[in-house]
Formats: structure tokens, sequence, C-alpha cells
């Protein structure tokens, strides 16, 4: 069978309450999502917590999913938002004339010093690489989930970029 009518049908199944195809779905997508919550989060605690939250949500909602972009984008959507809520403060975010000059990228890193490296960053810096780099939304976008002007989503990501290559440059030089 094709994996988009596979993943239709496990849909339906759990728009039904069919609780394997809604386990099916969790064990699915839980590590990519908890991941994107743990960058965003920063601690284990509050990724399981948004993961939760995001999941009830998803199997609340599914019905309403009209697939307009794939069934992971709606998902981590809803996780990505779930996470910025279980931040327990503000996000705080550096004045703009610390933002120092982009350097040329560095080698490949091994994944896990580089997820090391970004749990690292202070709040503002992780929350903005995580959303803009690595989940892939827009400036725009990041604007208004957090409530800020785009000029200080792209400062905050430059420098977030510029304190990843500070801590990874004593690994790989």
């Amino acid at each position: 069978m094709q994996p988009e009518r596979d993943e239709h049908e496990l849909v339906v199944r759990c728009i039904r309450g069919e609780r394997t195809a809604q386990k099916a779905l969790y064990d699915r997508y839980k590590n990519a999502m908890y991941t994107r919550a743990l960058r965003i989060t920063g601690t284990e605690a509050a990724a399981s917590d948004a993961l939760q939250d995001a999941f009830v949500e998803v199997f609340r909602d599914l019905e309403g999913f009209q697939g307009t972009s794939t069934l992971g984008a709606w998902i981590k959507t809803i996780v990505v938002r779930k996470a910025l809520r279980q931040l327990s403060r503000p996000i705080s975010f550096e004045p703009l004339d610390t933002v120092e000059a982009d350097s040329a990228e560095s080698d490949a890193l091994a994944m896990e010093d580089l997820h090391r490296a970004i749990l690292s960053l202070p709040e503002g810096y992780r929350t903005i690489f995580q959303l803009v780099e690595i989940d892939g939304f827009k400036h725009r976008e990041v604007a208004e989930m957090l409530n800020i002007s785009e000029a200080t989503s792209k400062s905050q990501l430059s420098r977030s970029k510029s304190l990843l290559r500070k801590r990874l440059k004593p690994v790989y030089g």
C-alpha cells in the first residue's frame, strides 16, 4: 500500500477512536516531535508535557485536519505551539547592538554535539534557531508566534548561529 493511503487510513481509524491506530500514529511521530519540543523548551520534563498536550490536541482535532499540509507538518505546528507555551517565563532576547558578524560555516558536525550545543543556547536563541532552521518557519511566522518583530527574529537567529560556532569551535576547530 502507498504511504499516503496508509496514513489516510490510519487517520480515519484514529477518528473512529481505534486505540491501536492512535498508538500507531503516536509512535510514528513521537520521537521527532519530542526532539522539536526539547529543543524549544530546553528541559525533558517540559518537552514531555508539550508532547503530551500536543497529542491530546491532535487526537481531539484530527477530524478537522484539512489535508492542506502533510499530517506531520500539522502535528509539528501543534507541538511547536505547545512547546512555546511550556516555557515558564517570557523568552528573553539580547539587545540588537551585540550582533556579531557571521563567519564561514564549520565542517560537518556530529549530531550529538550539535544537539547538545543547541540545547545550551539561551532560551531566545534556541527557540528562534529551532523554529527557523530546523522547523522551517519563516521569520514572519516566528514573529507572529512569539509576538516579536521580524528584525528581532533575524537578529536572534544570527546571534544563535554565531554562538553555536563559538561553542563548537573548540571541538571541531
